[in-house]
């Protein structure tokens, strides 16, 4: 198969920066917005993120399906991601602003435009990621390519968790609501840009030998698919568990160290730590992946996170400043360096799941593996708001006030006790019901490369 040129590979991670930005200013910072900015009800926020991802059950797969059937001169993937963007930018920019409403007004205002927001996200991120096993069958070459986007997907989050509330304050001259729709609205201009760059730089490269003739893929056939694919089942399990801890951590962040801690500004410290960890983690995974193999890659990508959580729940940090923002640094760096790892090694699986959906039923569906992978992260996202939401109402927050000491031990467990239990079903999930590594993933290659099909 041709290679993927470096201009084409780093063009396809440009467009997962752009993406990532607004996927991190609404994980990281949307909750707040709603229940410290337009006073709205933890409870309603929670309740929101999950009803839009119950939606998303449907959403999802079907945009899936859609792109799987599409049939283009400019391929299948592409004309969705521009049309996505575009339509995403806009709701972007409507997500953080406030027209003033009050009451019933303001929740069907946010309701929609978050409704809004998911959908046209899925119009572009499904394509996106569906690209990645259309682009080369080669082991080190996917390797590369699985992980240049998460990198610059991780500096999008890094960028946004540590200049996100500077910004804010900055583009509002100190007023919040202001700030916010400010940054929404440039973020939206650089998602525009970096998917132009991603459209018109990056084709996807199909190997004569692999390509399926096939007619259109059913909503029937694509229920098969997903149910007669066993990986796939436990590829999105893995993926749901480590996207709820993951966002849950992120988003709950601002909380954890305004209200838990007391230094609200220590949440950048803790969010850069984030970022520059997660590139280090996604930067080593290959090298460590062709050292050590990827189980014992995936254990240190659930162990460090486990470590890191227990300090937050601990909630014990030195007195002195320096000192403080340096144990921050280090925890937030333990606890990324482990989710870096996992961001490249659950890419790189979901799309070797293609190559074994290939070799068990002879059809390639990217895009409809990749669609449920698309609806886990935002479900992900939902679960973990929820959590933020019910838990901060069952704990007895009050936006903007000193916490009494149960909501402070309430925050603790919500930011650092659920993801050490989530980090150890990961683990347990992964040794117990995996099984495409090693001579297996290497039979799996040789077959489709060769054309011969185990049904």
């Amino acid at each position: 198969m041709e290679k993927l040129s470096w201009p084409a590979k780093i063009s396809y991670g440009v467009g997962a920066f752009g993406k990532d930005l607004v996927y991190a200013i609404v994980a990281t910072f949307f909750t707040f917005y709603l229940t410290d900015i337009c006073r709205i009800s933890p409870i309603f926020v929670g309740n929101l993120f999950l009803a839009a991802r119950l939606f998303d059950a449907i959403n999802d797969p079907v945009m899936g399906l859609i792109v799987d059937n599409t049939r283009s001169r400019w391929g299948k993937f592409r004309p969705w991601i521009l049309l996505g963007t575009i339509l995403n930018a806009i709701v972007l920019a409507f997500l953080f602003f406030n027209p003033g409403l009050s009451g019933g007004q303001q929740l069907t205002y946010v309701a929609v435009t978050y409704f809004l927001w998911g959908l046209t996200y899925t119009i572009m991120d499904i394509p996106y990621w569906s690209m990645v096993p259309a682009l080369t069958d080669d082991e080190k070459e996917r390797n590369t390519i699985s992980v240049i986007p998460r990198i610059f997907a991780s500096v999008a989050w890094m960028v946004i968790g540590y200049f996100g509330l500077k910004l804010v304050t900055f583009l509002g001259n100190g007023e919040q609501a202001a700030g916010f729709a400010r940054l929404a609205l440039a973020i939206s201009g650089v998602f525009v840009l970096c998917s132009l760059i991603t459209v018109c730089f990056v084709k996807e490269h199909v190997a004569p030998q692999r390509a399926v003739n096939r007619g259109r893929t059913s909503p029937k056939e694509m229920i098969r698919i997903l149910a007669r694919n066993d990986q796939v089942i436990v590829v999105l399990v893995l993926s749901l568990l480590f996207n709820i801890s993951f966002q849950l951590s992120n988003g709950f962040a601002v909380y954890y160290f305004k209200y838990a801690v007391g230094i609200q500004d220590l949440v950048s410290v803790y969010l850069l730590a984030a970022g520059l960890a997660q590139l280090c983690g996604l930067f080593g995974y290959p090298f460590l992946a062709s050292l050590i193999g990827r189980k014992a890659v995936f254990s240190a990508s659930a162990l460090c996170p486990i470590v890191g959580f227990a300090f937050l729940l601990a909630g014990v940090l030195p007195g002195q400043e320096l000192f403080r923002q340096a144990a921050v640094f280090l925890i937030g760096g333990v606890v990324n360096f482990g989710i870096g790892l996992s961001l490249g090694i659950l890419t790189v699986m979901l799309a070797d799941v293609v190559d074994y959906g290939e070799y068990k039923f002879g059809t390639r569906n990217e895009s409809i593996l990749f669609s449920t992978q698309t609806f886990v992260v935002k479900f992900a996202g939902a679960l973990s708001g929820f959590i933020t939401g019910a838990g901060l109402s069952f704990i007895g927050f009050v936006p903007d006030a000193v916490q009494a000491p149960g909501a402070i031990w309430g925050i603790r467990i919500i930011m650092g006790g659920i993801p050490i239990v989530l980090s150890l079903l990961y683990l347990a999930v992964f040794w117990k019901f995996y099984r495409l590594d090693g001579a297996f993933l290497a039979k799996i290659r040789e077959v489709c490369r060769g054309g011969e099909r185990n049904s």
